[in-house]
């Protein structure tokens, strides 16, 4: 629930497209506002909620490991997770040269990983400075189409990414927040991020499924939450 809590700091954004008559640039921070202001009353209705989170890690399409996690929120408003089921045994590495190629293997790969939570960080959660530099650089535009508003700001980190946010009018809800990136080659080295949302039985929002697809090493984790019930008093 990370990426849903995040949104909370978009109610610091100015108004950035102010002082132009522009329909467009005023359509944008209209849906913006609307935006934050279901985020701020969305995120008081799942702090009431506990929830089973499912994270699968697969590497060029063979599943690696799988967790479980009891997550509710803790009193700091952060997502606390508990571990549910029992942790798998850590293996023991091969010995001899198999065992120092299962090695470097290993810490090219932690090293790697380690490279990509570092860029996630950058767009989770969205920074208002990088939304208004895109908005005041002309990266920023808004597209409606069947009740769905897509706020797109194109160069938000990196030149030639992009953050895609769509908002449904009619219900006031987040649909999805979709991000494109790159390492370091915006061709062979594509990272793709994709949060999808759906609603409670109360109409409460929440983050269903998370995929962080990561092309360069063909390595994909998906986040599923489910099961949500309400925490005892």
């Amino acid at each position: 629930m990370k990426v849903l809590s995040s949104f909370l700091i978009l109610a610091a954004v100015p108004a950035l497209w102010c002082q132009e008559p522009a329909t467009g640039k005023e359509a944008l921070q209209q849906r913006l506002s609307e935006l934050k202001a279901s985020m701020a009353a969305n995120q008081t209705q799942l702090k009431k909620y506990q929830w089973l989170q499912t994270t699968q890690v697969s590497i060029k399409g063979d599943v690696k490991k799988e967790e479980h996690a009891q997550c509710r929120y803790g009193a700091d408003g952060k997502v606390v997770k508990t571990p549910v089921g029992a942790l798998p045994e850590p293996k023991t590495p091969p010995r001899g040269l198999k065992g120092k190629v299962v090695a470097k293997k290993t810490e090219e790969m932690k090293d790697y990983t380690d490279r990509l939570k570092s860029l996630v960080s950058h767009y989770v959660p969205p920074e208002p400075q990088k939304l208004q530099a895109a908005a005041q650089a002309g990266h920023a535009n808004i597209g409606v189409a069947e009740g769905i508003a897509t706020l797109t700001f194109n160069d938000y980190y990196k030149p030639g990414d992009k953050v895609a946010l769509a908002f449904d009018t009619t219900a006031k809800k987040l649909k999805s927040y979709n991000v494109e990136t790159y390492l370091d080659d915006p061709k062979k080295d594509v990272v793709s991020l994709t949060n999808q949302f759906a609603s409670l039985a109360d109409g409460t929002n929440y983050l269903q499924q998370t995929v962080l697809d990561a092309t360069g090493k063909q390595i994909k984790i998906t986040t599923t939450n489910q099961g949500h019930s309400l925490v005892a008093p």
